[in-house]
């Protein structure tokens, strides 16, 4: 008659005729024909009946019909072998598919039996298994609730526990938690990605308010709200200037971070000053305040809206606002008005009449080329305007001779009257952004010059090689065509200006330095601020995207006209909207051509275009 035995193979049991056996192993073949060799330590059971193709199917029978908890409770609390608790089990001499069965059932049941050893177990401890069973009562229960929010969701409702983690959910998925493996099992049936899907459930009632969110909960977590009462110092007694400033910003503009003034000396000169709004003066480093600033390191602006980097309180206090007499940094520089050629330049901190606060929307409209051009500039500090646009000038050539680049663009601004958007173009260069930008570049070049000089450490700005990088050493900055470059004239809204602004205050009062030459807070602040200002501005191109859409929506514009910048990369005519054309044929940069609106989807912020023509040259 043949032999058959019960083994152990790779962690589970086998059945098998033996064709040859020898002391140390045997030669056997399974039910389907496949032979081996086996250690004879792997045999567990040696068995004439049934044959091995019939055990292991009775002795899976007889494991379904053993219940784990009466084995538990009949096996005592000591070590034991599956043949002497299946001889205990039955109350006789086990048949093959009795003891088979048995240890198929111990061995299913870890829970309840630990394995000691070949075919040998001990029983789990009572506490043990106690809190075993509540493990797997709560995965049932747990795996109940994920299936009925599953359902839930591709019925297209929102289970009330989901929607008290949305913002997990959409921004920063635990896989770990039910609520996420419950979306996910959802998609899956449905075909949809997450956001699809709880768009389509209502949990995003407003793709505006998804993508602001997603911003504000990966960088604001704790909300954009400041401390109440924050404290920061007054200005303290500073001299007062003798010369009345002008700014000139956008009417959205609340920190207003620099203003200018122009004197005519009795020798024929002009005394321009620039005049820098001075927080640095109230707010002291490791202050509550400073702290508040590190965190933030730049104001934040979207269309429409900003999250400022300072208090309100704060700005109000510092903000060259007309009809106020304000702190402020200043840097004096006296020019020749029909050479442009500067004679002397110095700094100081003091207090300014700010007498007028000019507007782009009104300046735009006045402050032209041809009225610059003939010093007859209609408005409030009109003739000041023109021989600053004169300066600006010779400042841009100047800088041109050492190798500047050109800026050819256009900014646009997103206004909003209720419900409706208004994208409002402005060309780099005009009089008002070319007196403005000279003169704040003039400013930050003057002074990182003055400090490096002086071998005061600062946050430097440098371009080398088309590369920008900020630094504690100055260096050229290639782009700008100047020896020096910081940035110091924006410190309501930028971190880093502040810094300077604290290097310069003390440079010029003979005071302490707030940061040495190797001041690890410095180089901390080089890595935050870049991380921190490369997210901002990545949100607010994110936005102007977002509204770009939603103009094209509102106009019901069916067809775009744009330039190509390279391969099937084209930017929209009249906004600030740069998209693939996909499909496009090959094109020249710099070529124009017309595309018919297609799908839009304002959650993923993406817009279907399909190439139709080249348009002629003009």
């Amino acid at each position: 008659m043949s032999q058959f035995v019960l083994y152990e193979e790779d962690g589970g049991f086998k059945a098998a005729t033996v064709m040859t056996d020898m002391d140390s192993s045997l030669q056997v073949e399974t039910p389907h024909g496949k032979r081996s060799k086996i250690k004879a330590s792997a045999v567990l059971l040696r068995f004439k009946l049934p044959g091995a193709g019939e055990l292991m199917a009775a002795a899976q029978e007889v494991a379904e019909a053993a219940d784990a908890d009466f084995l538990w409770e009949v096996s005592g609390q000591d070590e034991f072998g599956f043949a002497d608790l299946a001889r205990d089990y039955f109350g006789h001499e086990p048949s093959a598919p009795e003891a088979a069965g048995i240890l198929l059932k111990l061995h299913a049941s870890p829970m309840h039996f630990y394995k000691k050893g070949k075919g040998r177990y001990k029983p789990a401890p009572a506490e043990a298994l106690a809190a075993a069973k509540a493990s797997v009562e709560k995965k049932r229960l747990q795996a109940e609730q994920m299936a009925g929010w599953v359902n839930q969701l591709v019925g297209g409702q929102l289970p009330e526990p989901l929607a008290g983690k949305l913002a997990m959910l959409l921004y920063r998925p635990d896989r770990n938690t039910l609520e996420v493996k419950a979306l996910e099992e959802a998609c899956q049936q449905t075909g949809l990605t997450a956001r699809q899907l709880l768009e389509k459930c209502g949990a995003i009632p407003s793709p505006h308010d998804y993508h602001l969110n997603a911003f504000l909960f990966e960088h604001f977590p704790g909300g954009t709200d400041f401390p109440a009462d924050l404290p920061h110092e007054a200005p303290g007694d500073l001299p007062l200037a003798d010369a009345q400033a002008f700014s000139i910003d956008d009417a959205s503009t609340t920190e207003i971070d620099d203003a200018f003034s122009l004197v005519k000396r009795a020798n024929g000169t002009w005394r321009l000053g620039i005049h820098i709004a001075v927080p640095a003066l109230g707010i002291l480093p490791e202050s509550p305040m400073d702290k508040i600033g590190v965190r933030r390191l730049s104001t934040v602006y979207m269309p429409g809206n900003k999250i400022t980097m300072l208090p309100e309180a704060l700005i109000q206090d510092y903000t060259l606002q007309e009809g106020r007499v304000c702190p402020a940094l200043s840097l004096y520089v006296d020019f020749d008005p029909a050479t442009g050629a500067v004679s002397a330049a110095e700094s100081r901190a003091e207090r300014i009449e700010i007498a007028a606060n000019l507007r782009h929307e009104n300046l735009d409209r006045i402050f032209t080329e041809e009225a610059a051009q003939a010093r007859s500039v209609d408005t409030a500090f009109g003739t000041e305007l023109a021989e600053l646009w004169h300066f600006a000038g010779g400042l841009e050539a100047g800088r041109m001779a050492q190798g500047a680049g050109t800026i050819q663009a256009v900014d646009y601004s997103f206004r909003f009257d209720g419900d409706r958007i208004a994208i409002v173009p402005r060309v780099r260069g005009n009089p008002v952004d070319k007196v403005v930008s000279e003169l704040m570049i003039l400013a930050n070049s003057q002074w990182a010059k003055q400090l490096a000089e002086a071998d005061i450490p600062a946050i430097f700005r440098s371009q080398q090689g088309g590369k920008v990088r900020m630094s504690t050493n100055p260096g050229k900055h290639q782009g700008l065509g100047v020896s020096h470059y910081f940035w110091a004239t924006s410190p309501l809204r930028r971190y880093v200006d502040l810094i300077n602004q604290r290097q310069l205050l003390a440079w010029l009062g003979g005071t302490p330095l707030p940061y040495s030459a190797n001041s690890a807070d410095l180089f901390s602040i080089i890595r935050d601020f870049d991380v921190a200002y490369d997210a901002y501005n990545q949100f607010q191109r994110g936005m102007e995207r977002y509204w770009c859409l939603r103009y094209i929506a509102q106009e019901s514009m069916d067809e775009l006209t744009g330039v190509v910048l390279k391969e099937n990369l084209v930017r929209v005519d009249g906004m600030p909207l740069v998209t693939r054309v996909l499909g496009m044929p090959e094109q020249a940069p710099g070529t124009r051509v017309r595309l018919k609106v297609g799908q839009m989807d304002l959650l993923e912020r993406e817009l279907e275009l399909q190439f139709t023509a080249v348009m002629p040259a003009a």
